[in-house]
């Protein structure tokens, strides 16, 4: 079923609100179809945007970190992600975020689905790919500690749902685009 799309809001005016070496706020005065008008703040980060990477060790075992979290002051399982460096394509980004963190490039790199996190009020995006045909290969990372990388059976991915550690929205939605994927292959 298709849907016309609504007609986008005018922006009267933007303003900068706050800035870091990240990301910048900034206010957004709205004028909807409808006449209606309103403020927004949204954050935009300064990258190319990000990738997140779900790399098959075998046909039955993934690969994931134990890396720490600055937001929530913890140590969290997850898989190797991270940003787009300015003339990277997504898959060249994504090999390289494999050989810093797990320390595999990819053979065969395959597409699950580029997301956002909180559309309302934040604009970067992230590729979530699934990675294939692993090589040993490293190359050095920006992280302030090594890594702990993880071999995680196939077959036990419901204990891997089910741990605290395991609680970012973006892996847990790779996963199960994954799940998916290998359904239907």
């Amino acid at each position: 079923m298709s849907q016309s799309s609504p007609t986008l809001p005018q922006i009267l005016k933007r303003s900068l609100v706050a800035s870091s070496r990240f990301f910048k706020i900034e206010a957004l005065q709205l004028k909807f179809s409808n006449g209606q008008q309103r403020e927004f703040e949204r954050m935009q980060g300064y990258h190319k945007g990000a990738v997140l990477i779900v790399p098959f060790y075998d046909p039955q075992t993934l690969l994931l970190i134990r890396e720490y979290a600055a937001g929530t002051h913890s140590y969290e399982i997850g898989f190797p992600k991270g940003l787009i460096d300015s003339g990277e394509t997504a898959e060249q980004a994504a090999n390289r975020e494999l050989k810093e963190e797990i320390g595999f490039g990819a053979k065969r790199l395959q597409k699950l689905k580029t997301v956002t996190m909180a559309p309302s009020y934040f604009s970067s995006e992230m590729t979530l790919f699934m990675a294939f045909d692993l090589y040993p290969e490293k190359l050095e990372g920006d992280e302030p500690e090594p890594l702990e990388v993880i071999k995680w059976p196939l077959n036990k991915v419901d204990e891997l749902l089910a741990r605290d550690d395991f609680q970012e929205a973006r892996g847990i939605s790779a996963l199960l685009l994954t799940l998916k994927a290998l359904n239907e292959a």
